[in-house]
Order: C-alpha cells, then sequence, then structure tokens
C-alpha cells in the first residue's frame, strides 16, 4: 500500500457491537476506560436494536458514541460501526470483553510498523471458565497454526483491527453472513489486500457464555466446520444461531 494517507499516523475507532448486553456492557466499557482511556480517537458502541438497557449503560460512559441499527445481526453491527467510524483503523471488540493493558499500543506498534499490514487479530482468553476447559481452547488455537500458516489468515471477531482503506476495498462487510465464519471471512477476504497478522501477543479476555449455554465439543466444533467451510468455499455452513445473553 503506497497511499500517502496510509503514511501518516495511524487513528483508531473502536467499535463494540451490543445487543440486549446489559449484563456485561458496563464491564466492557470499565476495562477500556482502565486500559485505553484517551487513546481512541472514538468509541462506538452499536446498539443492535436492543430491547434493554443497552444504550442508556453505554450513554452513561463518558466520550462513547452510541449509534443505532435497525436490522438486527452481529456483521450488520460491524458494518453500521465502520460506516460510522473516523479512524484510519477500525478496532472491533466483543461487549463481553474485558480489554486488557496494552491492546491498544499493539494496534498502534504493528501497524506503524508494516504498511502492508490489513488486519490484526488474535485468540480470546476466556475468564469465566474453568482452567481446564480454557487449556482445551488454547490447546485448540494451537492446533490452528499450521491451518493459520498454510491460508495467510485466521481472526476472531471479537479481538480484530483493520485499515479502514483495506474495508473500503473490501466493499465492506458480508451482511449475508449472520454469526458463524463472520470472522473468517473478513480474514479471507482482508488477506487479498495485505497481511493478516494472528498472534497471541494480541489476547483478548472475553466470556465463555457460548460454551457453558452449549457445550464446549459442541461449538468448538460448529466453529471448525464453519472455519473451513467458509476458508474453502466462501461461506459458513450454518446460518442460524442462538443468542446467548
Amino acid at each position: 500500500m503506497s497511499d500517502t494517507a496510509e503514511a501518516s499516523p495511524i487513528s483508531i475507532s473502536l467499535v463494540i457491537p451490543a445487543y440486549n448486553e446489559e449484563a456485561y456492557l458496563g464491564a466492557c466499557l470499565e476495562a477500556v476506560q482502565k486500559h485505553a482511556q484517551g487513546k481512541f480517537k472514538e468509541i462506538l458502541v452499536v446498539d443492535n436494536n436492543s430491547t434493554d438497557r443497552t444504550a442508556e449503560i453505554a450513554k452513561s460512559f463518558p466520550g462513547v458514541n452510541v449509534v443505532f441499527e435497525e436490522k438486527k445481526g452481529l456483521v450488520q453491527a460491524r458494518q453500521c460501526g465502520f460506516e460510522n467510524a473516523h479512524g484510519t483503523v477500525i478496532a472491533y471488540i466483543d461487549a463481553d470483553t474485558r480489554l486488557p493493558k496494552g491492546w491498544v499500543e499493539q494496534i498502534e506498534e504493528q501497524f506503524t510498523r508494516d504498511p502492508n499490514l490489513a488486519c490484526l487479530s488474535g485468540p480470546y482468553q476466556y475468564y469465566d471458565i474453568s482452567p481446564l476447559h480454557q487449556c482445551v481452547v488454547t490447546f485448540w488455537y494451537w492446533c490452528a497454526r499450521p491451518t493459520y500458516r498454510a491460508l495467510g489468515y485466521m481472526a476472531t471477531g471479537g479481538n480484530i483491527a483493520l485499515r479502514r482503506s483495506v474495508i473500503e476495498k473490501m466493499n465492506g462487510f458480508d451482511t449475508s453472513i449472520a454469526f458463524y465464519g463472520e470472522d473468517t471471512d473478513i480474514a479471507r477476504r482482508a488477506h487479498t489486500f495485505g497481511r493478516v497478522m494472528f498472534t497471541s501477543k494480541f489476547t483478548m479476555p472475553t466470556s465463555a457464555r457460548r460454551f457453558k449455554k452449549e457445550g464446549l465439543l459442541k461449538i468448538g466444533a460448529t466453529y471448525l466446520v464453519n472455519f473451513l467451510s467458509t476458508a474453502i468455499v466462501g461461506k459458513p455452513i450454518n446460518q442460524k444461531y442462538t443468542d446467548v445473553r
């Protein structure tokens, strides 16, 4: 990428899609304020047609802007965030994550260092499951490393940052994808326009509520199948999913 804009200092917009997240959003925004106060160009919470106090909680935090996306869906919310953000890099986390110290600095460092970096992502670390279950998840990420090396891309949707120029070249996010496979689709298409970096140094604490609700093995298998499907044929197999709140 040789655009003049890419050579200038980066600015980072943080986007948090949120549907009925009153139980988790407050702690998420507290972590953002604690570890990244004043380091984002803007913080956007995308209220994805919530019916609870999601928007009210978001508005109670200074410096947080709430935008509304009427059409329910994670990818629709991601697209809405992109359309309303102004940073040269757009970072996405989920409402049940706990942004750690040094996270935003890694984005600044990696995108400044490598003008060809299109996408930065890393694994989850679950804060509400047993150490044994966390070891199982960590083992899964280690097993996925050869696939990442072979394909050249992998991403976690609630722990991802992309150059705005790359999202523009991708023509935005694929809103025909409901839930599963959306992060793989993002990484796959971003890879066309630059390097996709997936590193364990860029880790995001998050809730294991979906694993706890539906079972670790079942959800792990579902994620794997849809990862492979999206990587091979460009579309996930599963279009239906359950909201876990």
